[in-house]
């Protein structure tokens, strides 16, 4: 999430056409947002994408395919579609600002302190087109606004790195009013020789700067790896002593149906079986948690850490690590299942003879690899088996797997941190959204076909746990348009926005973080207009907002002059050139 792991699913590319809530997804017959193209979903962390995915061609139509009119004769979902914003440019008056992944070498232009405009270099910022309109935010809610720290702020011998160079970055965002920053307390780090030995010597050094410095303060709970993504800057494994035991057990993570595993993070499937040295996998997350807790009880008791945000799985976020970029996974693929651990696949015996079929003991065999597409598959198509007896047996499984991980560790964490805000994020999985089967999304563990609801259950299961939703903000500027991929098989609008009714439909509080670095006005803006909704019925609006992240490149003048002038306007306050 937030500071630590975000989804480096390349590109949220969302569709040209953002947001407004003017009307209902089951009322829209044939009148969808023409061109739906995207713009990234990924998240705050250690998977931020450094390039745009590689150019994928679609020859000829996949039998999973619908028109925009047919597409919106399937069963609908009950989520708002946004109409045109104001902020829509075309792709020719579109800001050119270059958006640089955290894995990517910064230029050396100088800070804001002391810094001068000459230096910037006119490609790192978009042109501001002069008559742009904009919303007048003065005087609506007041949006808190974080900033993620750099992923390797803390090194692996849990140190705190280049304290004076921080300090001063610090100050100057200080100086800006943001309310806080996001760092990432990972797993590998503080608990990296051995079970239940923690060091927080770093993370203490941060915090006491930080509270001196009047900023409040979200912290992830990092229980993934970080490393071996697009945009990882820095190595974090898992701690030492798990690897040791996943040398002799391989099976205590991810698998797949060749075999190979992912040491990303662990299989849910040891969630309560005794294999880390006497201790099941939530156990340990509980005794992480709990020593962050009590080690840092001064910092809860006087407010001073505001969030903590939960790590449930690969990235940080609640799914299935099934599109891998180390077994060859690219954009758009399918992905593929991960539930071939004999932990996983003792759950799925025993849910078959529950059932009362033994033979649907396994996993299904005409899915594709990681780069198939929908209808390159029998399970997939268009009429295919993920919506047949047995198609429909095991994705019920699959994702009630991945609900009940969720509900096991938040619930722990609800105890640890019992009177703290807590958060779980979600990725946004879009692409092949506008196919019948949403491949992509079902083998992250995501039952969400044209016909059913698949993020209704995660949203109790939240609620249940008194949790807020995290998910990225959608900035359609942040790239462009993906050329070589169809439009009409992703939808990260539509994505965004079904996942978004289906938390405050329940009554979830809402936060959010931008899916790529943005710097200019075009972003900010579209930002502003997801963060609060001009026309949502209910006057919704995020709980905060955390910013991707601090950097050299946000730190030069012109970038930074733009962002203060956005945290101005996320906190309800006027601005002296606005563009009407």
């Amino acid at each position: 999430m937030g500071g630590s792991s975000g989804w480096y699913y390349f590109s949220l590319k969302i569709s040209e056409k953002l947001p407004r809530w003017n009307l209902f997804f089951s009322t829209l017959q044939g009148q969808m947002p023409a061109g739906g193209n995207s713009t990234v979903v990924t998240s705050s962390s250690s998977h931020v994408p450094s390039q745009q995915p590689p150019s994928v061609s679609l020859k000829g139509v996949a039998s999973g395919y619908r028109s925009p009119l047919e597409y919106s004769a399937c069963p609908s979902k009950g989520v708002f579609i946004p109409s045109p914003s104001p902020y829509d440019l075309s792709s020719s008056s579109r800001s050119q600002t270059s958006m640089l992944g955290d894995g990517e070498v910064q230029r050396d232009n100088p800070p804001v302190i002391g810094g001068s405009i000459d230096t910037i270099n006119e490609t790192q910022i978009g042109d501001i087109p002069p008559r742009l309109p904009e919303r007048n935010f003065a005087g609506t809610p007041y949006v808190p606004v974080y900033v993620m720290l750099p992923l390797g702020v803390i090194n692996i011998k849990c140190e705190l790195v280049d304290p004076d160079a921080l300090l001063k970055q610090l100050r100057v965002l200080k100086s800006a009013n943001v309310d806080g920053v996001m760092v990432d307390c990972w797993w590998g780090i503080v608990e990296a020789h051995a079970p239940q030995e923690y060091n927080w010597n770093g993370y203490k050094r941060l915090f006491q700067m930080l509270r001196e410095l009047k900023l409040k303060l979200q912290v992830v709970m990092s229980f993934h790896e970080c490393g071996g993504n697009f945009g990882d800057d820095v190595c974090i494994p898992l701690p030492h002593w798990v690897a040791e035991i996943g040398r002799s057990n391989p099976d205590i993570f991810f698998t797949d149906r060749e075999g190979r595993h992912n040491p990303e993070c662990l299989s849910w499937g040891i969630d309560k079986e005794r294999v880390l040295r006497g201790r099941t996998a939530v156990e340990v997350y509980f005794d992480f948690m709990r020593s962050f807790r009590v080690e840092f009880d001064q910092f809860f008791e006087d407010g001073f850490i505001s969030m903590i945000e939960v790590g449930l799985g690969p990235c940080g976020e609640l799914r299935y690590p099934s599109c891998t970029v180390k077994h060859g996974w690219r954009y758009p693929g399918i992905g593929e299942f991960q539930c071939y651990d004999q932990y996983m696949l003792k759950s799925l015996r025993k849910a078959a003879e529950a059932r009362g079929h033994t033979i649907w003991a396994r996993g299904p065999d005409n899915v594709g690899t990681y780069n198939s597409q929908p209808h390159e598959t029998g399970f997939f198509c268009d009429g295919g088996d993920y919506d047949g007896f047995y198609g429909r047996f095991f994705l019920n499984w699959y994702s009630q797997v991945l609900v009940d991980h969720g509900n096991r560790v938040l619930s722990l964490a609800k105890l640890a941190f019992e009177g703290s805000c807590i958060a779980a994020k979600l990725s946004g999985i879009y692409w092949w959204y506008k196919t019948a089967s949403h491949a992509a999304e079902l083998t992250a563990g995501y039952y969400n076909p044209c016909n059913r609801d698949g993020y209704a259950a995660i949203m109790e299961m939240l609620k249940r746990n008194g949790v807020s939703l995290n998910i990225a903000c959608v900035d359609p500027h942040s790239l462009n348009q993906h050329e070589g991929f169809s439009e009409p098989f992703a939808d990260p609008e539509r994505l965004v926005w079904q996942v978004l009714n289906a938390g405050w439909d329940v009554g979830l509080p809402v936060i959010s973080e931008n899916a790529l670095p943005c710097l200019n006005r075009v972003s900010y803006n579209k930002i502003l207009d997801n963060t609060k909704p001009v026309s949502d019925p209910d006057g919704r609006h995020f709980s905060s907002f955390t910013y991707l992240r601090l950097s050299s490149l946000l730190m030069e003048r012109q970038n930074f002059t733009e962002f203060e002038r956005f945290v101005k306007r996320m906190h309800g306050e006027a601005v002296l050139d606005l563009q009407l």
